[in-house]
């Protein structure tokens, strides 16, 4: 079956946003009384797509900055109607905040069982993170559709994620969304990533 790429567009709050620009020029911003810092440019590159996903890494721990994403996969879930929905992330915080907002989430790994839980359909929303979760996975039973709420600019991790699904056995069309921050860098990290650009590039272009 074919494999159907949907980029959905997450407009951030203004606050959030106006910072995220902030911190593409400065290479710091203040969201209230924590300090958000990128050192070079490979950590900048980091610090936006946190941003972008809605919490970011400070010195002192982590900052809250917005939920527009989080939303967005609720408008998702909602539209799978009851189909089970694979979401991958990138870090540790998304997969936090996730946990928080859906008691029926389940991560790879939570139980050695979960694989055969998920194929058996008694998982409705599953989440992974493609550096553990990319490689040997059976998972095409269980689901067509999956969510990358972060993106990430490694294409191996990207393309073996989604092979989980798209692959033989699939008896579907897979559907793969991803969540796109507006005016951010994760527009720019999935060019790149089908480019194979280095991050220098990414950054380049995100800040253009």
């Amino acid at each position: 079956p074919d494999m159907i790429v949907n980029d959905i567009y997450v407009d951030l709050p203004t606050p959030a946003l106006t910072g995220y620009k902030a911190l593409a020029r400065e290479m710091f911003v203040e969201y209230g009384s924590e300090e958000v810092t990128a050192v070079n440019a490979a950590a900048l590159v980091n610090k936006l797509a946190q941003v972008s996903s809605g919490m970011a890494y400070t010195d002192d721990g982590l900052v809250h900055i917005h939920d527009a994403k989080l939303q967005a996969l609720d408008d998702v879930i909602e539209e799978a109607n009851g189909q089970p929905v694979l979401v991958v992330y990138q870090y540790k915080h998304s997969l936090k905040r996730m946990r928080e907002r859906y008691k029926n989430l389940v991560e790879l790994r939570d139980d050695v069982k979960v694989i055969d839980h998920w194929n058996e359909k008694k998982i409705q929303l599953l989440a992974l993170h493609p550096a553990s979760g990319g490689h040997g996975l059976n998972l095409q039973d269980g689901v067509h559709i999956i969510v990358w709420f972060d993106q990430t600019y490694n294409l191996e991790h990207y393309q073996q994620t989604n092979a989980r699904l798209h692959r033989q056995g699939q008896g579907h069309p897979v559907m793969v969304h991803r969540l796109i921050g507006v005016e951010t860098i994760d527009d720019d990290i999935c060019q790149a990533r089908e480019d194979k650009s280095s991050v220098q590039n990414i950054l380049m272009r995100g800040l253009k």
